[in-house]
């Protein structure tokens, strides 16, 4: 399945900023209407619930940043279907971000839980989910199924937990919902590795985009921007656009004694079926490369981006050849910056509140939407360059006038899509209206 993808809207350089252009202020999807939703296992109709979603508020300091959020996304989440029991709750979290990050000169290893935040307010966990190999027992232990593994061999929860995520690629600990990985829809990916879309179907925060340099979808404890997949191949901004490639990669072993460095470890199980390879995040061995668009050892680089022309460093959410997330997914096994940030239960300092001024009912045509891709085979996605206060009106008609496809952008969130595999190739017509200013677009639908 083909895909592309969008450009949010940021700013440049957290060094050189003023706070109203910095983009640890102003990137963030606010939202003081919009409500979060959920599926149940067995009901694809999808539940509304009383929980705001995305940001509520964004604060700041000359050094810090606030921001208040849910931690509910505008997509719907859910079911989680590996017997995980909880829902997306309301976390009432005030997230502080440093505004001048700084390099760490020690190393300061991510964590069980919150490692960063995304731009609406979800949280970034890293590889882990608490489960380790237990030597003695001869098998995993730890987290939901209870025991302690020897912390060892530490279990990749993108990969041991596949069944439990949903459709965006996310769920809940304790009610924390929270992604591990790239933040995409399973169905939009080159291969798709997961059905949990065909019932129970929803968005996510972007749509990759081969072509387009990917946004910046949320920042790190330490202060630095994640974006996602795709960047310019140079450091410099120059070379086209690529895939940002992980330089961790999948050792050649068959026993588990030794970690990638030589360090001899407690005995992990040997490789098999039940215990393949990349299912502990000590499968992996870091190969340095040359090559600009491979990735530190913390996956991120120093580099230009479209946001930042002076450069920052950047981690990016990996993926592989396939689009399916790619070790260490967006952070780790240490963070790059000093990892100063964090959940408060209060501001103890005076603030300045960001009021939101990139609200696409405030100039709807000149904000515009990137449509894509174009021509179309399968699906056609839009995107909206700013939060949606209103519902956006979708509208597909063909030449002769006729309706053949029509949907919305739900308030607070910030894509959409459209299947298009059931009609003829040719020349459509796209409406885009939020009931007072209409935007046009031809869409060509191959074969």
């Amino acid at each position: 399945m083909k895909k592309a993808c969008l450009s949010l809207l940021c700013g440049f350089g957290l060094f050189t900023l003023q706070a109203q252009t910095n983009p640890a202020i102003t990137s963030w999807l606010q939202n003081t209407s919009t409500y979060g939703s959920h599926y149940v296992s067995g009901n694809s109709t999808v539940i509304q619930d009383d929980v705001l979603a995305n940001v509520q508020k964004v604060q700041y300091s000359d050094d810090w940043v606030y921001v208040t959020a849910t931690g509910i996304p505008a997509y719907p989440t859910g079911p989680f279907l590996d017997g995980n029991p909880s829902l997306a709750t309301d976390q009432d979290a005030i997230f502080k971000l440093p505004l001048n990050p700084t390099k760490n000169s020690g190393s300061t290893a991510t964590r069980p839980g919150n490692n960063g935040i995304f731009i609406n307010g979800v949280a970034l966990f890293d590889y882990q989910d608490g489960v380790s190999y237990n030597n003695s027992n001869g098998k995993d232990e730890g987290g939901p199924s209870g025991g302690r593994g020897d912390g060892v061999w530490n279990r990749d929860a993108v990969v041991a937990e596949m069944d439990g995520f949903d459709c965006s690629k996310g769920h809940p600990a304790m009610g924390n919902y929270h992604h591990h990985q790239n933040p995409t829809a399973f169905k939009l990916d080159e291969e798709v590795v997961s059905t949990i879309c065909n019932l129970y179907d929803a968005d996510a925060l972007y749509v990759m985009d081969k072509d387009a340099h990917s946004p910046l979808i949320g920042f790190a404890y330490d202060g630095f921007p994640i974006y996602g997949a795709y960047a310019y191949k140079n450091t410099d901004g120059t070379g086209g656009i690529v895939r940002m490639k992980s330089s961790w990669h999948i050792r050649d072993i068959t026993e588990r004694t030794h970690y990638w460095d030589g360090t001899d470890v407690t005995d992990g199980p040997v490789v098999s079926a039940t215990y393949p390879l990349g299912h502990y995040r000590e499968d992996y061995e870091y190969i340095a490369s040359t090559d600009p668009d491979y990735l530190d050892e913390h996956n991120g680089r120093f580099c230009v981006t479209p946001e930042y022309p002076e450069g920052i460093y950047c981690y990016f959410a990996t993926v592989d050849e396939n689009e399916n997330s790619a070790y260490p997914y967006v952070i780790g096994p240490d963070f790059y910056g000093n990892v100063e940030g964090g959940t408060v239960n209060s501001i103890s300092e005076t603030v300045s509140t960001y009021d939101d001024a990139t609200s696409l009912d405030d100039n709807f045509a000149d904000q515009s939407f990137t449509v894509f891709p174009n021509p179309a085979h399968e699906f056609i996605a839009i995107q909206a360059h700013g939060l949606v206060e209103s519902n956006i009106a979708l509208k597909l008609y063909d030449l002769k006038g006729v309706l053949v496809r029509e949907s919305e952008i739900k308030q607070g969130s910030t894509l959409f899509y459209i299947d298009v595999r059931t009609l003829y190739a040719g020349e459509y017509i796209l409406r885009i209206s939020n009931g007072t200013t209409e935007i046009s677009q031809t869409i060509l639908l191959g074969d």
